[in-house]
């Protein structure tokens, strides 16, 4: 299976025939990534000056934005230019925003806006950790931030101005993954995700599901042998291009690139056209039991 779908469309307003709606819905769920090969950002004169790496603190790998709150975090930038980098940054959330909610109308009463990001530092060259290095196959699943069985949909645009694509290498199905690496996967400690919650570790409560894909994704990110032989496709997506994809389902690692914009969604899986295609229905089936409760749902969506 090819792991891109190229959908044509020149601005994130587009009209999208029904035919088209339905190929990306289909390819989504299934594991590939909408790729739209015409679609570019545009950035003003002004918001170019930020293709510049000294606009990051040099901590975090990227310059986040909640668009909840409108909170910035991760530059050095002050007073008139910090708010300008907010203007730009919040300016494609929403662009993202219309692009999912024009070519995916079924999930526009579910979605759910997360954080934003932009990333102007070259991604081979940011020092971390094993289960913090993104050059690394995995799938996402965040530490301190439970979803409760919720879907982690990301945009990406790549405003590189040298021309320079965003390199990946995508790899093997989810369920492929997930059948190699449970068996090494111990279930959680009685009473393990409550201490967590009630010392501040995790926003919200940790349920089953939270604790297979994290364990999971740290699995794959430690494992050498799999990184090096697992079947897997290395994509470049040119300057000027913007993807799609589920990246709790999809394996993907970011090899190299510069100036990227990023924003995140949160899809329930009862929203989702096939829900038996989601990371939790593949996890309950391979393990035999439900992973999720209404309770850990209700906490997910409040801590968030």
């Amino acid at each position: 299976m090819d792991p891109l779908v190229n959908i044509e469309g020149e601005r994130f307003d587009a009209v999208f025939g029904e035919a088209v709606r339905d190929q990306a819905l289909r390819a989504l769920e299934g594991g590939q990534v909408l790729f739209f090969p015409h679609l570019t950002f545009p950035l003003s004169a002004d918001e170019r000056s930020f293709l510049d790496p000294r606009c990051s603190d040099g901590r975090a790998k990227n310059i986040s934005y909640d668009v909840s709150t409108g909170s910035l975090k991760g530059t050095v930038l002050g007073g008139h230019e910090r708010e300008h980098l907010r203007g730009m940054v919040a300016r494609f959330a929403q662009s993202a925003r219309t692009l999912v909610e024009g070519l995916l109308p079924g999930y526009t009463p579910h979605l759910r806006l997360g954080r934003t990001s932009y990333r102007p530092v070259e991604a081979k060259e940011r020092p971390s950790s094993y289960r913090k290095d993104d050059s690394r196959l995995h799938v996402d699943a965040f530490p301190s931030r439970p979803n409760g069985g919720q879907r982690i949909l990301r945009v990406f645009s790549n405003v590189n101005p040298d021309g320079r694509g965003r390199v990946w290498r995508l790899g093997e199905p989810f369920e492929t993954c997930a059948r190699r690496f449970l068996p090494t996967i111990r279930p959680p400690l009685p009473g393990q995700r409550w201490l967590l919650a009630a010392c501040g570790l995790t926003t919200g409560y940790r349920s089953a599901y939270d604790h297979y894909m994290l364990a999971l994704h740290n699995a794959m990110k430690g494992d050498d042998y799999f990184q090096r032989h697992c079947p897997q496709y290395e994509v470049t997506f040119p300057a000027g291009t913007t993807w799609m994809v589920f990246t709790d389902q999809v394996p993907h690692a970011a090899m190299a690139g510069q100036y990227l914009f990023e924003q995140t969604f949160h899809v329930p899986v009862h929203g989702l056209n096939e829900p038996a295609r989601a990371p939790l229905s593949v996890l309950e089936r391979l393990l035999g039991r439900s992973l999720v409760t209404t309770r850990d749902q209700n906490r997910s969506i409040r801590a968030s």
